[in-house]
């Protein structure tokens, strides 16, 4: 049987949105099932516009993305997620995420509470998206009358909740279709994260079996197995910014995160105020980097990624490190 394989993109500032449906193409010709995007609090290219591009560029691949609630209202998420979806033909699948205290800062918003938030929106979403007029009364948003302006390709658009806290991950299996795993957390943190997923979700009376789990998988892979981390080092770097590391560290270390030690914080910031984000990749130990990615040889990386399958996670979708692996990597796990 086929394994089933997504390929992720989003992060790297020098790729276009051009570039990014280019490896979507390649990835759908050799046979992947999902392509992935992720619309990062950096302010790299919008998931709107590069969703578009990728759904032009490809036939059968599925397309999604991350979109944190808040940042445009219900109504214009459900509405540009039904014209993606009449664009690709039913391609496409949304993984929503709460809008934490950094992500509100960063977009001038009022600190509201992200679970709440997050519960509203995907609520509000799927009732504009059933074609039907509709109101809604939440804590956070409320709406009368609202009903789409043309008849919705599907009147029901996968939604897999982006998680990383236990909050998040039980209000993943609580109210999702499936559940998405955040990038830079290990096979160990992510067996701890399932079974947080599974009991929410079965307790809801959700059939774990149908429940979809996927999960974003940063690799590296190179020739040499130092090359290979180094190369990488920069976006484990970047989950312990000042901007991420609120939102990031604690989450995963309370889920079970055997990688990140507390002791390291203070050292981390310290790297980051005295020499930037080159002082904090030098700061980051290979240690972190193996046990929080998939990198190294070919071998190494398909060795990796089979012990994020062995623990639960259903889709991996896999994001390479730099472009120049790009090829290689949709070719070494092509189905």
């Amino acid at each position: 049987m086929t394994q089933r394989i997504g390929f992720a993109t989003g992060y790297d500032a020098t790729l276009s949105v051009r570039d990014m449906a280019g490896w979507m193409a390649d990835a759908d010709r050799c046979g992947y099932e999902i392509g992935f995007f992720s619309e990062t609090i950096e302010l790299m290219r919008d998931s709107v516009t590069t969703l578009a591009a990728m759904a032009l560029a490809t036939e059968s691949l599925t397309i999604g993305c991350t979109q944190i609630v808040r940042l445009r209202s219900p109504l214009i998420m459900a509405q540009t997620l039904a014209s993606l979806d009449e664009l690709t033909d039913g391609r496409v699948i949304l993984a929503p995420g709460a809008c934490t205290t950094s992500h509100a800062r960063r977009h001038g918003l009022e600190p509201l509470d992200p679970p709440t938030t997050l519960r509203d929106w995907v609520a509000a979403m799927r009732l504009i998206l059933s074609g039907e007029r509709v109101s809604y009364e939440g804590e956070s948003v409320s709406f009368e009358d609202v009903e789409l302006g043309w008849e919705p390709k599907r009147r029901h658009v996968p939604m897999w909740i982006a998680a990383t806290s236990t909050t998040g991950l039980r209000l993943a299996g609580e109210i999702g279709d499936g559940v998405l795993l955040n990038a830079i957390c290990s096979p160990e943190y992510s067996e701890n994260a399932l079974a947080i997923v599974r009991e929410a979700a079965e307790s809801a009376g959700k059939d774990w079996g149908q429940f979809e789990v996927a999960q974003l998988i940063n690799c590296s892979v190179e020739d040499r197995h130092e090359d290979a981390l180094n190369a990488i080092r920069w976006e484990v770097a970047s989950k312990f910014d000042p901007v991420q590391l609120p939102f990031i560290a604690g989450p995963k270390m309370r889920v079970g995160e055997p990688y990140i030690d507390k002791d390291d914080i203070p050292r981390f910031r310290d790297a980051y105020e005295r020499g930037g984000t080159q002082g904090l990749i030098e700061a980051v130990p290979d240690s972190y980097v193996e046990g929080m990615t998939a990198s190294g040889t070919p071998d190494e990386v398909l060795e990796k990624v089979e012990r994020y399958r062995s623990i639960g996670v259903r889709l991996p979708i896999l994001r390479p490190a730099a472009q120049h692996q790009t090829t290689r990597l949709i070719e070494l796990f092509e189905p």
